[in-house]
């Protein structure tokens, strides 16, 4: 099978923390799989960038609207002709075990780790080039000294405060990319553009190209339209549209 590359450009800014959220728990994951202090390191500053993100909006309500909304529009589809039930039920399930979670969580989720001195004290000097050196946070340089066992120990039990969230925005970001079917599109001199309709917002485009692509897609857009740009990079790094017309998949995620 042909190795594709897929290039995503969500168009709310509920969609955007989704997708930011994601990535940051996919690269904790990466991380917390290894046992040597750099993955430590690199596990906890992911660690610190979720719980900044958490500390600028209300994640709690923002999800809990967002699986309620969904799980209205899938109950609406029970009645549909050629509906899979089973699967629908199951999905249906799914959305209310994370209900029942998301509603058991008491307060604004992550205000215990931000109450952590610990923790405060790296991500106050996170923000200096190099500012968590040894010589900087000798306490951190203690901890990332401890046997691997204590640390991931220590880094999962911080993450477990997020994990209803996690599985949230996990569950709704599968069902928004598996809304639609892609189309076969052609950019015509590395430009496309296509106008939406804002009675059906759509929530994420998806460009998906060949691996082997000498381009790769630049998408901007908003509620009523959106343009994709391929470009390719000259030898001192300046990225320029391409000027060849490009056959490219498109998925418009409305849901």
């Amino acid at each position: 099978m042909q190795q594709q590359v897929i290039y995503e450009q969500p168009l709310n800014e509920r969609a955007r923390t989704f997708l930011r959220l994601e990535f940051l728990f996919r690269q904790a994951d990466a991380h917390l799989s290894g046992t040597s202090m750099w993955d430590s390191r690199s596990a906890l500053a992911s660690l610190l960038d979720i719980l900044s993100i958490f500390g600028r909006t209300d994640l709690k309500t923002e999800v809990m609207k967002e699986l309620e909304r969904q799980m209205g529009a899938l109950a609406a589809l029970e009645h549909t002709p050629g509906v899979d039930r089973t699967r629908l039920g199951q999905l249906l399930d799914e959305f209310d075990a994370l209900v029942d979670r998301m509603h058991s969580l008491q307060g604004q989720i992550g205000q215990t780790l931000r109450q952590n001195e610990f923790l405060n004290s790296i991500k106050q000097r996170s923000s200096i080039p190099g500012g968590t050196c040894d010589f900087d946070l000798p306490g951190y340089h203690y901890w990332l000294e401890r046997p691997a066992e204590e640390r991931l120990s220590d880094l999962r039990n911080w993450y477990n405060v997020f994990e209803p969230v996690r599985l949230s925005v996990q569950l709704l970001l599968r069902l928004i990319r598996d809304s639609a079917t892609g189309t076969r599109e052609l950019a015509v001199g590395g430009f496309y553009q296509r106008a939406l309709d804002p009675g059906a917002p759509c929530q994420l485009v998806r460009v998906t190209l060949p691996a082997e692509a000498a381009y790769f897609a630049e998408v901007s857009g908003g509620r009523h339209r959106f343009t994709v740009r391929f470009m390719h990079y000259l030898p001192d790094g300046h990225a320029v549209q391409t000027d060849t017309d490009v056959d490219f998949r498109l998925t418009c995620c409305v849901i």
